[in-house]
């Protein structure tokens, strides 16, 4: 992990994955205090709320946070250089490849550039584009995901890419043992995002919280595309009647690329959109049978309220009781 937690700044190289409505900056600043790495989630954030939230962490944290930013948000440049007057020392980019001169404006204020890699080429092709680490995450995880699981993305990509720069893995992650695992096969540490969506800091409301420790792994399922010109996203969440109202959403979307009323980019964003305010009613409003509970299958070791301090404690004292066990 050493090498992770040097690229981070931090004692460990566990990052939290940015929730959108629940990494902000309470838990972002607790996890960071405890040793780990927060992230803000900006997700839909206008530029002018994203520099409150960043303000807001830094006054509850001196140590280091990053800053997870949408690829296709209308306002990414301008979000880039909010980071960059605050002087963030990482921004991750999700949800597909960095469009031009991104990477260059995030550089340009000295930060280092974390993007997501779904498959090896991707992954290679970023490495080339000058990013300074990635983040491999596996279909167990919450929110977007991608078609393959964590393990054989860990498999393929780790030997290919893990000396060329930090990886970290990610989906599906529960417990310390896990984290061993990939440390072993060459990763520089992980993320995990449903672990801590639950921790006391967490302002996720109290319903939200309650479907988390009733769960179990097969309740945490992935969203269905219903109309292939609409290229969605999976999102995995746990299963509820806002699954029904995201399949009602997809519809409207698509007769309205049928009638000529919306192009494809504001089709896509309407949906992101979307998941923006489905996940609020669950975050927020505490609304956890319209709303959308986004959790990891993860979600079934999640079974009660516990300090992001502690998360992290146990976490690492499972992975070092695994290494040590190898080593003997």
């Amino acid at each position: 992990m050493a090498r992770g937690a040097a690229f981070l700044g931090t004692e460990t190289a566990i990052l939290c994955g940015a929730m959108s409505w629940v990494s902000e900056r309470n838990l972002v600043a607790a996890i960071s205090n405890a040793g780990g790495f927060g992230v803000i989630a900006c997700g839909a954030m206008t530029p002018e709320l994203l520099d409150a939230e960043i303000a807001a962490t830094k006054a509850l944290t001196a140590k280091p946070f990053g800053v997870n930013l949408i690829t296709m948000h209308p306002q990414l440049m301008d979000l880039i250089a909010v980071c960059a007057r605050h002087q963030v020392g990482h921004v991750v980019l999700a949800g597909g490849l960095p469009p031009a001169g991104s990477l260059d404006a995030i550089k340009a204020s000295g930060a280092k550039v974390i993007c997501f890699a779904p498959a090896l080429a991707l992954a290679k092709k970023l490495i080339r584009s000058g990013v300074d680490a990635l983040v491999i995450e596996g279909m167990e995880a919450g929110g977007h995901i991608g078609p393959v699981s964590t393990s054989v993305l860990a498999q393929e990509m780790l030997p290919e890419i893990a000396e060329a720069l930090p990886v970290f893995v990610a989906g599906g992650i529960g417990r310390g043992e896990a984290i061993a695992g990939y440390l072993d096969m060459g990763a520089a540490g992980v993320q995990l995002g449903t672990r801590f969506a639950c921790a006391t800091e967490s302002i996720a409301h109290p319903n939200f919280k309650k479907a988390f420790f009733r769960a179990s792994a097969r309740d945490a399922v992935a969203s269905v595309q219903i109309d292939p010109r609409l290229p969605v996203i999976p999102v995995r969440a746990l299963k509820n009647a806002g699954s029904e109202l995201f399949t009602a959403k997809q519809r409207e979307v698509a007769q309205s690329l049928d009638e000529g009323v919306l192009a494809m980019a504001e089709a896509q964003l309407q949906i992101e959109h979307y998941w923006a305010g489905a996940l609020r009613r669950a975050v927020v409003d505490g609304d956890v049978e319209h709303g959308s509970v986004m959790a990891g299958q993860s979600v079934g070791m999640v079974k009660t309220e516990e300090p992001v301090a502690v998360i992290l404690a146990t976490l690492m004292e499972e992975a070092a009781a695994a290494l040590d066990k190898r080593a003997a």
